[in-house]
Protein backbone atom coordinates (compact mmCIF):
# COMPACT_ATOMS: atom_id res chain seq x y z
CA UNK A 1 0.00 0.00 0.00
CA UNK A 2 1.33 3.40 -0.99
CA UNK A 3 0.07 6.93 -0.49
CA UNK A 4 -0.01 9.73 -3.04
CA UNK A 5 3.09 11.69 -2.10
CA UNK A 6 1.45 15.00 -2.97
CA UNK A 7 -1.81 14.43 -1.10
CA UNK A 8 -2.37 16.52 2.02
CA UNK A 9 -2.72 14.92 5.46
CA UNK A 10 -5.05 16.21 8.17
CA UNK A 11 -3.82 15.69 11.74
CA UNK A 12 -6.74 17.52 13.38
CA UNK A 13 -8.37 14.24 14.57
CA UNK A 14 -5.18 12.99 16.22
CA UNK A 15 -4.08 13.71 19.80
CA UNK A 16 -0.44 12.89 20.47
CA UNK A 17 -0.05 11.83 24.12
CA UNK A 18 3.32 10.14 23.67
CA UNK A 19 5.23 12.84 25.48
CA UNK A 20 2.79 13.34 28.34
CA UNK A 21 4.39 10.89 30.77
CA UNK A 22 1.58 8.40 31.19
CA UNK A 23 3.48 5.83 33.25
CA UNK A 24 3.27 5.36 36.99
CA UNK A 25 5.41 3.53 39.54
CA UNK A 26 6.43 -0.11 39.44
CA UNK A 27 3.61 -2.33 40.67
CA UNK A 28 2.15 -5.73 39.88
CA UNK A 29 -0.75 -4.58 37.72
CA UNK A 30 -1.37 -2.15 34.93
CA UNK A 31 -4.57 -0.21 34.36
CA UNK A 32 -8.13 -1.45 33.98
CA UNK A 33 -10.04 -1.02 30.77
CA UNK A 34 -13.77 -1.70 30.62
CA UNK A 35 -14.94 -4.85 28.87
CA UNK A 36 -17.88 -5.19 26.52
CA UNK A 37 -19.53 -3.13 23.81
CA UNK A 38 -16.43 -2.81 21.66
CA UNK A 39 -14.41 -1.34 24.51
CA UNK A 40 -11.62 -3.89 24.37
CA UNK A 41 -8.69 -3.86 21.98
CA UNK A 42 -8.26 -6.12 19.00
CA UNK A 43 -5.95 -8.40 20.99
CA UNK A 44 -7.52 -7.81 24.36
CA UNK A 45 -9.00 -11.30 24.14
CA UNK A 46 -5.50 -12.66 24.67
CA UNK A 47 -5.27 -11.11 28.08
CA UNK A 48 -8.86 -11.94 28.89
CA UNK A 49 -8.29 -15.58 28.09
CA UNK A 50 -4.94 -15.94 29.82
CA UNK A 51 -5.93 -14.04 32.95
CA UNK A 52 -9.33 -15.68 33.27
CA UNK A 53 -7.60 -19.06 33.11
CA UNK A 54 -5.65 -17.96 36.18
CA UNK A 55 -8.75 -16.63 37.92
CA UNK A 56 -7.64 -13.04 37.61
CA UNK A 57 -10.48 -11.49 35.64
CA UNK A 58 -13.52 -10.14 37.39
CA UNK A 59 -15.56 -7.10 38.26
CA UNK A 60 -16.13 -4.47 35.62
CA UNK A 61 -12.71 -4.49 34.04
CA UNK A 62 -9.74 -6.50 32.96
CA UNK A 63 -6.60 -6.31 35.06
CA UNK A 64 -3.60 -5.93 32.79
CA UNK A 65 -0.20 -7.36 33.64
CA UNK A 66 2.88 -5.24 33.32
CA UNK A 67 5.32 -3.04 35.15
CA UNK A 68 3.05 -0.08 35.68
CA UNK A 69 0.98 0.48 38.78
CA UNK A 70 -1.45 2.73 37.00
CA UNK A 71 -1.77 5.40 34.36
CA UNK A 72 -0.70 8.98 34.50
CA UNK A 73 -3.09 11.74 35.46
CA UNK A 74 -3.38 15.05 33.73
CA UNK A 75 -2.21 13.77 30.38
CA UNK A 76 -2.19 16.46 27.74
CA UNK A 77 -1.73 16.23 24.01
CA UNK A 78 1.13 17.96 22.25
CA UNK A 79 0.26 17.86 18.56
CA UNK A 80 2.97 20.26 17.41
CA UNK A 81 5.43 17.63 16.23
CA UNK A 82 2.95 15.43 14.41
CA UNK A 83 1.36 18.45 12.73
CA UNK A 84 4.77 19.51 11.47
CA UNK A 85 5.95 16.01 10.51
CA UNK A 86 2.80 14.63 8.88
CA UNK A 87 1.89 16.99 6.07
CA UNK A 88 1.73 14.88 2.91
CA UNK A 89 1.43 11.35 1.61
CA UNK A 90 5.20 11.32 1.22
CA UNK A 91 5.45 11.56 5.01
CA UNK A 92 2.95 8.71 5.32
CA UNK A 93 5.19 6.54 3.16
CA UNK A 94 8.13 7.13 5.50
CA UNK A 95 6.81 7.55 9.07
CA UNK A 96 4.54 5.22 11.03
CA UNK A 97 2.62 7.95 12.86
CA UNK A 98 2.00 9.70 9.55
CA UNK A 99 0.94 6.40 7.96
CA UNK A 100 -1.65 5.86 10.66
CA UNK A 101 -2.81 9.47 10.26
CA UNK A 102 -3.28 8.88 6.54
CA UNK A 103 -5.31 5.73 7.16
CA UNK A 104 -7.43 7.67 9.66
CA UNK A 105 -8.05 10.34 7.01
CA UNK A 106 -9.14 7.67 4.54
CA UNK A 107 -11.42 5.94 7.04
CA UNK A 108 -13.09 9.22 8.01
CA UNK A 109 -13.64 10.02 4.36
CA UNK A 110 -15.14 6.62 3.63
CA UNK A 111 -17.51 6.53 6.59
CA UNK A 112 -18.58 10.15 6.12
CA UNK A 113 -19.73 9.24 2.62
CA UNK A 114 -21.28 5.90 3.68
CA UNK A 115 -23.36 7.56 6.39
CA UNK A 116 -24.40 10.37 4.06
CA UNK A 117 -25.68 7.85 1.51
CA UNK A 118 -27.95 6.40 4.18
CA UNK A 119 -29.20 9.84 5.22
CA UNK A 120 -27.20 9.95 8.46
CA UNK A 121 -24.42 12.15 9.78
CA UNK A 122 -21.08 10.59 10.64
CA UNK A 123 -19.14 11.87 13.64
CA UNK A 124 -15.46 10.92 13.43
CA UNK A 125 -13.67 9.55 16.49
CA UNK A 126 -10.60 11.14 17.97
CA UNK A 127 -7.41 9.10 17.69
CA UNK A 128 -4.94 9.03 20.59
CA UNK A 129 -1.31 8.02 20.19
CA UNK A 130 0.14 7.01 23.55
CA UNK A 131 3.20 5.28 24.91
CA UNK A 132 3.15 2.84 27.80
CA UNK A 133 -0.17 3.73 29.41
CA UNK A 134 -3.10 6.05 29.00
CA UNK A 135 -6.17 7.47 30.75
CA UNK A 136 -9.39 7.25 28.77
CA UNK A 137 -12.33 9.55 29.17
CA UNK A 138 -14.80 6.80 29.97
CA UNK A 139 -13.22 3.33 29.96
CA UNK A 140 -10.68 3.75 32.74
CA UNK A 141 -6.95 3.33 32.33
CA UNK A 142 -5.00 0.96 30.12
CA UNK A 143 -1.43 -0.04 29.42
CA UNK A 144 0.04 -0.90 26.04
CA UNK A 145 -0.57 -4.60 26.81
CA UNK A 146 -4.19 -4.31 25.73
CA UNK A 147 -3.27 -3.34 22.18
CA UNK A 148 -5.18 -0.75 20.13
CA UNK A 149 -8.70 -0.29 21.46
CA UNK A 150 -11.85 1.76 21.05
CA UNK A 151 -13.62 3.30 24.03
CA UNK A 152 -17.35 3.70 23.27
CA UNK A 153 -17.88 5.89 26.34
CA UNK A 154 -15.77 8.70 24.90
CA UNK A 155 -15.88 7.65 21.22
CA UNK A 156 -12.10 7.61 20.89
CA UNK A 157 -9.47 5.18 19.60
CA UNK A 158 -6.26 4.58 21.56
CA UNK A 159 -3.09 3.26 19.91
CA UNK A 160 0.41 2.60 21.17
CA UNK A 161 2.26 2.43 17.85
CA UNK A 162 4.74 -0.09 19.25
CA UNK A 163 1.92 -2.66 19.05
CA UNK A 164 2.48 -3.11 15.35
CA UNK A 165 6.02 -4.38 15.96
CA UNK A 166 4.60 -6.68 18.65
CA UNK A 167 2.13 -8.05 16.13
CA UNK A 168 5.00 -9.16 13.93
CA UNK A 169 7.41 -10.40 16.59
CA UNK A 170 5.02 -12.02 19.09
CA UNK A 171 2.30 -13.21 16.73
CA UNK A 172 4.43 -13.81 13.65
CA UNK A 173 2.23 -11.67 11.42
CA UNK A 174 3.56 -10.57 8.05
CA UNK A 175 2.86 -6.96 8.93
CA UNK A 176 3.08 -4.08 6.51
CA UNK A 177 0.97 -0.94 6.02
CA UNK A 178 -2.23 -2.65 4.81
CA UNK A 179 -2.14 -5.12 7.70
CA UNK A 180 -1.73 -2.19 10.09
CA UNK A 181 -4.58 -0.43 8.32
CA UNK A 182 -6.79 -3.48 8.99
CA UNK A 183 -6.19 -3.10 12.73
CA UNK A 184 -7.13 0.58 12.65
CA UNK A 185 -10.12 -0.05 10.39
CA UNK A 186 -11.35 -2.72 12.81
CA UNK A 187 -11.37 -0.20 15.67
CA UNK A 188 -13.22 2.21 13.39
CA UNK A 189 -15.73 -0.58 12.91
CA UNK A 190 -16.40 -0.44 16.65
CA UNK A 191 -16.93 3.31 16.34
CA UNK A 192 -19.52 2.75 13.62
CA UNK A 193 -21.25 0.19 15.86
CA UNK A 194 -21.28 2.75 18.66
CA UNK A 195 -22.85 5.40 16.42
CA UNK A 196 -25.49 2.93 15.25
CA UNK A 197 -26.12 1.54 18.74
CA UNK A 198 -25.13 -2.01 17.76
CA UNK A 199 -22.66 -2.39 20.60
CA UNK A 200 -25.45 -1.94 23.14
CA UNK A 201 -26.83 -5.32 22.07
CA UNK A 202 -23.85 -7.04 23.74
CA UNK A 203 -23.46 -7.61 27.46
CA UNK A 204 -20.07 -7.41 29.18
CA UNK A 205 -18.57 -10.85 29.72
CA UNK A 206 -20.58 -12.43 26.89
CA UNK A 207 -18.58 -15.26 25.31
CA UNK A 208 -18.97 -18.34 23.15
CA UNK A 209 -18.78 -19.10 19.40
CA UNK A 210 -22.16 -17.47 18.62
CA UNK A 211 -22.10 -14.86 21.39
CA UNK A 212 -22.90 -11.21 20.90
CA UNK A 213 -19.25 -10.39 21.56
CA UNK A 214 -18.11 -12.60 18.67
CA UNK A 215 -20.78 -11.14 16.39
CA UNK A 216 -19.64 -7.63 17.27
CA UNK A 217 -16.01 -8.39 16.47
CA UNK A 218 -16.79 -10.18 13.21
CA UNK A 219 -18.92 -7.26 12.10
CA UNK A 220 -16.06 -4.87 12.87
CA UNK A 221 -13.82 -7.07 10.68
CA UNK A 222 -16.39 -6.92 7.90
CA UNK A 223 -16.61 -3.14 8.19
CA UNK A 224 -12.82 -3.01 7.93
CA UNK A 225 -13.02 -5.05 4.73
CA UNK A 226 -15.71 -2.77 3.29
CA UNK A 227 -13.39 0.21 3.71
CA UNK A 228 -10.50 -1.78 2.21
CA UNK A 229 -12.60 -2.39 -0.91
CA UNK A 230 -12.84 1.38 -1.46
CA UNK A 231 -9.42 2.37 -0.09
CA UNK A 232 -7.93 3.39 -3.44
CA UNK A 233 -10.91 5.59 -4.37
CA UNK A 234 -11.52 7.50 -1.13
CA UNK A 235 -10.49 11.15 -1.60
CA UNK A 236 -9.10 13.50 1.00
CA UNK A 237 -10.97 16.65 2.02
CA UNK A 238 -9.29 18.40 -0.92
CA UNK A 239 -10.67 15.82 -3.36
CA UNK A 240 -7.39 14.03 -4.03
CA UNK A 241 -7.24 10.24 -3.69
CA UNK A 242 -4.90 9.42 -0.81
CA UNK A 243 -4.17 5.69 -1.21
CA UNK A 244 -2.84 4.92 -4.69
CA UNK A 245 -1.98 1.24 -4.66
CA UNK A 246 -3.16 -1.88 -2.84
CA UNK A 247 -1.63 -5.14 -4.05
CA UNK A 248 -2.62 -8.77 -3.64
CA UNK A 249 0.28 -9.09 -1.21
CA UNK A 250 -1.22 -6.29 0.87
CA UNK A 251 -4.56 -8.08 1.06
CA UNK A 252 -2.81 -11.35 1.93
CA UNK A 253 -0.97 -9.60 4.78
CA UNK A 254 -4.23 -8.23 6.17
CA UNK A 255 -5.82 -11.68 6.02
CA UNK A 256 -2.74 -13.12 7.71
CA UNK A 257 -3.19 -10.66 10.57
CA UNK A 258 -6.88 -11.57 10.89
CA UNK A 259 -5.93 -15.24 11.07
CA UNK A 260 -3.36 -14.70 13.81
CA UNK A 261 -5.75 -12.92 16.15
CA UNK A 262 -8.52 -15.51 16.05
CA UNK A 263 -9.54 -16.99 19.40
CA UNK A 264 -8.54 -20.52 18.44
CA UNK A 265 -5.13 -19.50 17.12
CA UNK A 266 -4.32 -17.50 20.23
CA UNK A 267 -5.59 -20.13 22.64
CA UNK A 268 -3.63 -22.89 20.93
CA UNK A 269 -0.42 -20.91 20.45
CA UNK A 270 -0.34 -18.71 23.56
CA UNK A 271 -2.80 -20.34 25.93
CA UNK A 272 -1.29 -23.76 26.50
CA UNK A 273 -2.55 -25.57 23.42
CA UNK A 274 -6.18 -26.11 24.47
CA UNK A 275 -9.01 -24.51 22.47
CA UNK A 276 -12.11 -23.70 24.51
CA UNK A 277 -14.90 -22.33 22.33
CA UNK A 278 -16.94 -21.30 25.37
CA UNK A 279 -14.39 -18.53 25.94
CA UNK A 280 -14.43 -17.21 22.38
CA UNK A 281 -14.93 -13.43 22.36
CA UNK A 282 -13.63 -12.40 18.93
CA UNK A 283 -14.24 -15.39 16.66
CA UNK A 284 -12.05 -18.09 15.18
CA UNK A 285 -9.30 -17.37 12.67
CA UNK A 286 -11.47 -18.74 9.87
CA UNK A 287 -14.40 -16.57 10.90
CA UNK A 288 -12.29 -13.43 11.08
CA UNK A 289 -10.82 -14.06 7.66
CA UNK A 290 -14.29 -14.86 6.26
CA UNK A 291 -15.99 -11.72 7.49
CA UNK A 292 -13.12 -9.43 6.50
CA UNK A 293 -13.30 -11.02 3.06
CA UNK A 294 -17.07 -10.49 2.84
CA UNK A 295 -16.55 -6.79 3.42
CA UNK A 296 -13.58 -6.67 1.07
CA UNK A 297 -15.34 -8.41 -1.81
CA UNK A 298 -18.68 -6.61 -1.54
CA UNK A 299 -17.60 -3.19 -0.31
CA UNK A 300 -21.04 -2.97 1.26
CA UNK A 301 -21.46 -2.44 5.04
CA UNK A 302 -25.03 -3.67 4.74
CA UNK A 303 -23.63 -7.14 4.05
CA UNK A 304 -21.98 -7.11 7.47
CA UNK A 305 -25.03 -7.89 9.60
CA UNK A 306 -23.65 -10.60 11.85
CA UNK A 307 -26.65 -10.12 14.16
CA UNK A 308 -29.23 -11.08 11.54
CA UNK A 309 -31.49 -13.99 12.44
CA UNK A 310 -30.17 -17.24 10.99
CA UNK A 311 -26.91 -15.70 9.75
CA UNK A 312 -24.10 -18.19 9.15
CA UNK A 313 -21.12 -16.91 11.15
CA UNK A 314 -18.87 -19.49 9.51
Amino acid sequence: MRFDENADLDTSQVDDLRGSGGGGGGGPLGGRVALGGGGLGIVGLILYFLISQLGGAGGGGLALPGGLSGVGSGQTADNTQIAQSCRTGADANNRLDCEVTAVVNSLDGYWTDAFARSGSTYRPPRINFFSGSVNTGGCGGATSDVGPFYCPADAEVYIDLSFFQELETRFGAEGGPFARAYVIAHEYGHHVQNLLGTNRRVQAGDSGPTSGSVRLELQADCYAGAWANHATTVPTATGRTLITDVTRADVAAALDTAQRIGDDYIQSRLGGGQVNESQFTHGSSAQRERWYTIGLQTGDPARCDTFARGVDLG
